[in-house]
């Protein structure tokens, strides 16, 4: 027998738990944590280092790759330090394992209990293996600065944010056509509208530059607002290559992008929030709006205070907060469309 409630409850404890992974993959990343454990081990990987002679083990490793040789080895990084970036890192793999069991022992659970609408059974499977795949994603970016580079690329780090943003989403839309399903038992699936297509698509070019400024490092090429360093347009934009690999590779470029479609996303979210009010549900109209315009004041905040790591985190967080908010707007207009 079908148990929406019960299904409700579960994704939106899986989508906060992906929630709070942004957040620690956040500050993974700005505190240059990812490179620390070169081995992905799924099984063994899961309890750190208990004595000091593991703990040297798994330095000499890191003594090994280029972060350490070229930048932490010259500074004088010490085991104390490197057990600070370790922590980081390995919290993060460990989140993502539990994440991974939240999501597969209850869907199995469910299963046996034939306790799911036979219609989501594909969606909840599809959720899983994307959710398996963002594992070797995160492996494939690690392994990406273990060798010729200093850091990972910046490809591949947005690879690995966007699609944990794209279960969050999904999550969200799951969970709440669940909920329609639960008030009507011929309730049909919410549709994506053109409209909300459309918003998507202007959202993921925000959140795809965001990370890609992540990944440069481009956040520290200008700590001035709104103005890149006195110059609308930035000086500093290396074209040698082209200007469309420099759209993709050059700090100051994607800053310089990044910042400035933040506008044409707020247009999009507004009319967004505008016909949700219009479908009569205000509390997700001013959830939109709170959500990007708090946004936008961390996004100003963090580049004036050279990358401030707090509001940095902050910035990341509340990113993944205008992804559920816009889902559940879309959500709502796309309920008309089934």
């Amino acid at each position: 027998m079908a148990r929406p409630g019960a299904l409700i409850n579960w994704l939106m404890f899986v989508a906060g738990l992906v929630f709070v992974m942004v957040v620690v993959g956040g500050i993974t990343r700005l505190t240059e944590s990812g490179l620390s454990i070169t081995e992905w081990k799924p099984i063994t990987g899961t309890l750190p280092p208990l004595n000091e002679a593991s703990w040297a083990a798994e330095f000499e490793k890191y003594k090994q790759i280029p972060e350490y040789t070229e930048i932490n080895g010259p500074a004088g990084m010490t085991l104390a330090e490197f057990k600070f970036i370790y922590f980081w890192e390995w919290v993060h793999r460990l989140l993502g394992r539990v994440i991974g069991l939240a999501f597969a022992l209850p869907l199995a659970w469910f299963w046996v209990k034939q306790a799911i609408p036979t219609s989501y059974k594909p969606r909840l499977l599809a959720l899983l293996a994307l959710g398996g795949l963002q594992g070797t994603i995160g492996w494939w970016m690690v392994s990406s600065g273990l060798s010729a580079r200093t850091d990972v690329s910046h490809y591949r780090l947005a690879v690995h944010l966007l699609t944990a943003l794209i279960i969050l989403g999904g999550l969200v839309w799951t969970a709440l056509d669940l909920r329609m399903l639960a008030n009507n038992p011929a309730a049909r699936s919410a549709k994506v509208t053109r409209f909300t297509a459309a918003v998507f698509a202007i959202l993921f070019v925000q959140m795809l530059f965001g990370a890609w400024v992540a990944g440069l490092n481009a956040g520290y090429v200008s700590n001035t607002w709104p103005l890149m360093n006195d110059r609308l347009y930035p000086d500093g934009v290396g074209t040698a290559k082209g200007m469309f690999y420099a759209l993709v590779n050059d700090p100051y470029l994607t800053h310089f992008v990044h910042r400035w479609w933040a506008w044409v996303a707020v247009i999009a979210l507004v009319l967004l929030s505008r016909r949700v009010r219009q479908a009569g549900v205000r509390s997700a109209s001013v959830a939109i709006h709170s959500a990007f315009g708090v946004q936008i004041i961390l996004g100003i905040a963090t580049v004036m205070t050279g990358v401030n790591i707090v509001l940095a985190v902050s910035h990341q967080a509340v990113g993944a907060l205008v992804v559920a908010t816009t889902v559940w707007g879309a959500h709502i207009l796309g309920r008309k469309a089934a």
